[in-house]
């Protein structure tokens, strides 16, 4: 879920309460909020946890649970943001790999499980094109054995390595983090995704799961096709620029990224429009 922000700059509490009913609304069943594409690093710790609060009270009468993007590069600091998010009310917690710093496996083994001790579920978050640090299959395999490691993004972007954790630790759900890769990861055991386009397309990125679920592999490869423009349209900038761009004008108004992002291009925003208009009738 992108994070909206007001005029000044501020957080759209209004805006956000309405954007979670909407994607609740679109397909999506459980909400991330800051994450990436909720501009995490940005965010002081006190306008997170209000977030999270938000996004619970909004979705309170709705079958859509709430995960907080909770990780950083100190344990001592995600601990205590996943503690905070559980007193409001947040149904898991999302951890990214420790950035940065560069922990040995040793170090993640510790770190995710010293969060996952706060009594969340966790998704570990495996994102090495950002952080710079793999979390390998051997770790997440030793971590699947704690009873509150619920689950793995997997922006690895290497079915290779998919299937080798799904085959090391077939307990341990996989949820894609790339949206291009969602439809060839199920087709290796993982069971959804962590979408970016789902706050355009939610609907259609659900229509392309449950297909693959029922076994409808010609129609979830369709859909598949119809989503890659917008999903390359949406990565023609960083993450979250062009989706938060998008949806400021095909929406409603959510504002502009936080420096040091910029807001997409006229290009970028054309190209995603393009991409949109694809879909309708679907």
């Amino acid at each position: 879920m992108i994070t909206p922000f007001a005029e000044d700059g501020a957080v759209d509490h209004q805006t956000a309460w309405r954007l979670a009913r909407h994607l609740s609304d679109h397909g999506t069943d459980t909400l991330v909020v800051a994450g990436t594409t909720g501009e995490a690093p940005t965010l002081s710790d006190d306008e997170a946890v209000a977030l999270f609060k938000t996004v619970v009270d909004a979705v309170a009468q709705k079958d859509t649970l709430v995960v907080a993007g909770t990780g950083s590069y100190s344990t001592h600091h995600s601990v205590e943001m996943t503690q905070r998010a559980k007193e409001v009310g947040v149904d898991g917690a999302l951890a990214v790999t420790p950035y940065y710093n560069k922990p040995s496996q040793a170090g993640q083994l510790a770190h995710f499980s010293a969060i996952a001790d706060v009594g969340l579920p966790v998704m570990v978050y495996n994102i090495p094109g950002r952080t710079s640090v793999l979390t390998e299959v051997d770790t997440l395999a030793e971590l699947s054995g704690h009873p509150n490691i619920a689950a793995v993004k997997d922006a690895v972007l290497d079915l290779e390595f998919t299937s080798a954790t799904i085959n090391r630790a077939p307990s341990l759900p996989i949820y894609s983090g790339q949206d291009t890769f969602t439809l060839p990861m199920l087709a290796v055991g993982a069971v959804g995704v962590v979408s970016v386009v789902a706050n355009l397309a939610g609907l259609t990125i659900k229509a392309m799961i449950d297909a693959a679920y029922a076994g409808n592999w010609d129609e979830a490869r369709r859909l598949h096709n119809l989503l890659l423009p917008l999903c390359e349209a949406c990565f023609l900038e960083t993450n979250p620029a062009p989706v938060k761009s998008a949806m400021g004008a095909f929406w409603e108004p959510v504002g502009d990224v936080r420096l040091p992002l910029v807001a997409a291009s006229q290009d970028t925003l054309r190209a995603v429009e393009k991409a949109l208009g694809a879909l309708q009738g679907l």
